[in-house]
């Protein structure tokens, strides 16, 4: 008995024999890397590096350890440290850039979601050139423009026909993306702001699983962040097809503090198109970021930034025009479609690092944000004479505040990381109006008003390690809506709303080894209403919840194949479709998704790299009758993916494809979208101080469909309406040569 005593004492002795490991990775340039992976080698202990590059392990139970640093496009590096009781290791890791190398990426099964293996793999490996490209770094997600290319694309996920983010989270350094009760559709997301070269991190993932993430998180969420520092100096000039060309410059700036930098970086962007009516697009934006360290433990962040834009458009064209040859595929019904818009944005953000490895973010913002927009969806459906011309036009101030405190700790002398935050977006909109126009000339007023919208939200989020290997994620989050509508039209005062809305979150993931980790994710996320229904409708789903489940499993195959997959289900509690033409966004009924996602990354040899993402899903309408309850638009099989080249000197490449299956476009599968199969071409000379490349979009010169819609139109010499297909054609050939100097 007496040494049954001792050896339980020894158990609890060694269960408390705990002491701290941190350390900083940086290049070797001294820059640090943030997000790198930092794994204890043998066990399910894994982190993520920081803003600063900084990584704690607190606590961590004594003894020797095998710690094993690695970040796509550098060399993986291995160091050995000892834990004593109640001592603190620190490391000084110095990373070296080397070739991308599939077999140094470690499977974490972290519930960070900022640890998406995919993200800085996908960031290496697929060129982005364009805003657009960003955002199809996303597995599964798709995107169409329809208007001249100024206005905001509409976006495709799982299974749903987002328009232009009713249910997709979008941001941008911490700064909301999508407009909230917007004069095109509620959350609104026009993403053309951001300068793609500027980019250094794209998170993103699909479900309402993420307690920092609140309204129009449904099918999921991207969160951009741009570089704190450019990797150098550089000048790039593009021209190409249609009359484009575009010249992006940036720099950094001379600081004599080295803990201090700033940048500032410029885009000019303009194209006439490829249709008939010539878009005269062109677009300026304009970037710049400081960064510093107050005292040792306090960094500060901040930026400015603004584009502004205007642009043609040749909008919709219906089917039975081009059939019976009164226009092209590429000409168009009311050639005085197009716009304008500007968005200028600032911040300022605070990041403490406390001595326990906890941190407290703090961040302000302002949006000064205007919209104008001339459309014609129905032709003379409505006014014979005039033609049925709409303008969409809002001026926004919005503004935000959001803090985040995070801390690893302990409980049961198990591992406890809680996450915990809160903020308030404010948003106020003047003079949002839909008015009846020929021409861009003004006829009347269908509606006009002012909005003040406000959102106040919280949450807990607290993951628990209860045995090595398994982690359980479980979170809380409340937000509260104050809508406030002054109709211009019929009423001298505001009218207000209030609505709050709780999500529970659940996330479970088991990791197997460092090439197995499988995951459960379940929880309720919603998308808000537009202000103007919600006042003036008095309608009962402000906030309609969606209620998701994901299993699935991350997993390498062969240590240079990386396979995600995962069985997945979201029911909503109310569909919502905008109706631009009336200004409104109309209730559609509940419906639920069902699908399969599948992302493979492979490579083939020390240079050449397959990705390909394949997605099914099943979107049905709950409340109609089999055969009736198909959902408009919702995508079914899609799939992107592509053969890349990839060295850090000589010629690199990619070809690339792109597939949407043909889909619904009404109820009852009567009327389809034409799927379309579409490959394009990059390829680059690379050097140290400049690089020469290439870029063909549709190389096979397919005639296919960008963005589809059953609408109901009638033409000028026509004595009836007819609703079939009205479409926007997708790209023809096209061929874009670029020269970018390093300096």
């Amino acid at each position: 008995m007496k040494y049954l005593h001792i050896f339980f004492f020894l158990i609890n002795l060694s269960a408390f024999a705990q002491g701290t490991l941190k350390g900083n990775v940086t290049d070797e340039n001294d820059k640090p890397l943030a997000g790198a992976y930092v794994v204890l080698a043998g066990t399910s202990e894994a982190k993520r590096t920081d803003h600063v590059g900084n990584f704690i392990f607190n606590p961590i139970t004594t003894g020797p350890y095998t710690v094993q640093i690695s970040y796509v496009g550098f060399t993986t590096q291995t160091v050995n440290t000892v834990i004593t009781n109640g001592s603190s290791a620190e490391l000084t890791i110095v990373m070296h850039h080397g070739e991308i190398n599939l077999d140094e990426i470690v499977i974490t099964g972290s519930q960070e979601h900022s640890a998406n293996t995919l993200s800085p793999l996908d960031i290496a490996l697929r060129p982005v050139n364009t805003s657009q490209d960003i955002l199809r770094l996303v597995p599964g997600l798709f995107i169409a423009q329809h208007a001249g290319g100024g206005k905001a694309e509409q976006i495709f996920l799982r299974g749903f026909d987002c328009d232009h983010g009713t249910d997709i989270n979008i941001s941008v350094d911490g700064m909301p993306v999508n407009m909230v009760s917007h004069a095109h559709g509620q959350g609104y997301a026009d993403l053309h702001f951001l300068i793609p070269e500027l980019v250094k991190t794209v998170d993103f993932n699909k479900g309402p699983y993420y307690a920092d993430k609140g309204d129009l998180n449904t099918a999921g969420y991207v969160e951009f962040e741009t570089a704190s520092q450019l990797d150098r100096n550089f000048v790039k000039l593009e021209g190409g097809s249609f009359g484009t060309g575009r010249a992006v410059a940036g720099i950094n700036l001379p600081f004599k503090s080295p803990k201090a930098n700033a940048y500032i970086a410029s885009e000019f962007f303009r194209t006439d198109g490829f249709f008939e009516n010539s878009q005269n697009m062109n677009r300026r934006n304009l970037h710049g970021r400081f960064n510093t360290q107050i005292g040792r433990h306090t960094y500060l962040t901040a930026a400015l930034s603004g584009f502004i834009s205007q642009w043609n458009a040749s909008g919709q064209i219906p089917d039975r025009a081009v059939v019976r040859g009164e226009i092209t595929r590429y000409g168009s019904i009311d050639p005085s479609e197009g716009g304008n818009t500007s968005r200028y944005n600032a911040y300022i953000k605070t990041i403490h690092d406390f001595s326990d490895g906890s941190s407290l973010e703090n961040q302000l913002y302002g949006i000064r944000y205007y919209f104008s927009l001339f459309s014609n969806f129905t032709f003379y459906l409505k006014d014979s004479v005039n033609g049925d011309q709409i303008h969409q036009q809002e001026s926004r101030m919005g503004y935000g505040y959001h803090s985040r405190y995070r801390r690893h700790g302990a409980f049961a002398e198990k591992r406890l990381d809680s996450d915990i935050g809160g903020g308030i977006r404010y948003d106020v909109i003047d003079n949002i109006a839909l008015s009846h126009t020929v021409k861009r000339s003004f006829l009347n007023d269908i509606q006009r008003g002012d909005i003040h919208e406000a959102n106040f939200n919280g949450y807990v989020s607290e993951t628990f390690f209860p045995i090595e290997r398994l982690s359980i994620n479980a979170a809380l989050r409340f937000d509260y809506f104050r809508f406030g509508y002054l109709n211009q039209l019929g009423s001298d005062d505001y009218q207000y709303s209030g609505k709050g809305i709780v999500s529970p979150k659940l996330n479970i993931t088991y990791n197997q080894s460092n090439h197995v980790s499988f995951f459960v994710r379940a929880g309720t996320g919603f998308h808000s209403n537009d202000a103007r229904v919600v006042i003036m409708q008095s309608v009962a789903n402000t906030l309609p919840r969606a209620y998701s489940i994901d299993i699935g499993t991350e997993t390498k195959i062969t240590p240079t194949l990386l396979l995600q997959a995962a069985l997945w289900r979201l029911d909503l509690d109310q569909e919502f479709v905008y109706v631009g033409d009336e200004g409104i966004v109309e209730p559609a009924g509940k419906t639920k998704r069902m699908g399969f996602d599948l992302s493979a990354r492979y490579q083939l040899n020390k240079w050449l790299f397959l990705d390909t993402d394949f997605n099914i899903t099943d979107p049905k309408a709950k409340h109609l009758p089999k055969g009736e309850n198909y959902i408009p638009l919702a995508p079914r099989i899609t799939s992107i993916g592509g053969l890349t080249v990839r060295r850090s000197k000589g010629f690199n490449g990619s070809l690339r494809y792109r597939y949407m299956a043909t889909r619904p476009a009404n109820e009852n599968n009567t009327v389809k979208a034409q799927g379309y199969f579409v490959t394009d071409v990059i390829l680059n000379y690379s050097r140290t101080g400049y690089e020469i490349g290439i870029s063909t979009e549709n190389l096979l010169n397919t005639k296919w469909r960008e963005a589809q819609f059953d609408t109901e139109s009638r033409l000028k010499n026509e004595t009836a309406a007819v609703s079939e297909i009205h479409y926007t054609p997708g790209t023809p050939f096209a061929c874009r040569i670029r020269f970018v100097k390093y300096f």
